[in-house]
């Protein structure tokens, strides 16, 4: 299976592929070995984003305005070359009208690791998961903490390279009951698993990536990550997104 490697705490972007133009996609992929990154989530723009906020929606828009598609993500990718570890998050749909079988072969040629889907159940995804276990790339599920006992173990039987905890709300300073929802998240999911858990959604800044990882494994960074692409400037995103990682936060 894929090894996700990382030192003491890991540190995870996302990134909308195709914003704002695919020509910047390009350039961070090509310089990314030179960022704080150790896994970085590369998101395919589609239509129809169940699980996005107001900011990625809007910067899906205008990637799939400026031609990103899941033909142009492989084609970019196909001349990258990097030591940090790529993942797709991708919609099913996008999967099944691309073909699955060759939607996973095509990844592994390109050097993606791993796949985050995140409107596909678990009581959906065995043909993917077995296709994923197939070529060694992981299937990373998403949990959040209204998943049940029972559900977590079917759902966790079937992960590898790490598990997406779903932090939801920012954890910031006084939020207390926020950082202790995640806490209890994270014991419950490593009560059935090894595989590292790595916290996102409301990762907003620095802070609340050190506040993460004093109970996570790893950080995952989105929103705030794909608004450091708005400025359209190369020197200027890697200074942004190197700045959320930065130890002694």
């Amino acid at each position: 299976m894929a090894n996700f490697s990382f030192k003491d705490k890991a540190n995870v972007a996302y990134i909308v592929a195709g914003y704002p133009n695919l020509t910047l996609t390009r350039e961070f992929l090509a310089h990314l070995d030179e960022s704080k990154i150790d896994i970085l989530e590369i998101g395919i723009p589609y239509s129809d984003p169940i699980a996005d906020g107001a900011v990625i929606f809007e910067a899906v828009s205008k990637a799939l305005q400026g031609g990103a598609s899941v033909h142009k993500v492989f084609e970019l990718l196909e001349g990258v070359k990097t030591t940090k570890t790529l993942v797709f998050l991708v919609y099913y749909n996008l999967i099944f009208s691309y073909g699955l079988k060759k939607f996973v072969a095509n990844a592994k040629k390109v050097g993606i690791q791993g796949l985050i889907v995140p409107e596909l159940p678990y009581e959906e995804n065995e043909e993917l998961f077995k296709e994923c276990q197939k070529a060694h790339i992981a299937l990373i599920p998403l949990v959040s903490v209204t998943t049940s006992e029972e559900r977590l173990k079917k759902i966790l039987s079937r992960a590898s390279g790490f598990v997406y905890a779903l932090a939801s709300v920012g954890i910031t300073g006084g939020n207390q009951m926020a950082h202790k929802r995640l806490e209890n998240l994270v014991k419950r999911i490593k009560k059935h698993t090894n595989l590292p858990v790595f916290a996102g959604f409301g990762i907003k800044d620095k802070s609340d990536v050190k506040e993460c990882k004093k109970v996570a494994d790893g950080a995952i960074v989105g929103t705030s990550v794909v608004q450091a692409f708005d400025s359209g400037d190369l020197k200027e995103v890697m200074k942004k997104v190197d700045e959320f990682f930065r130890q002694g936060a």
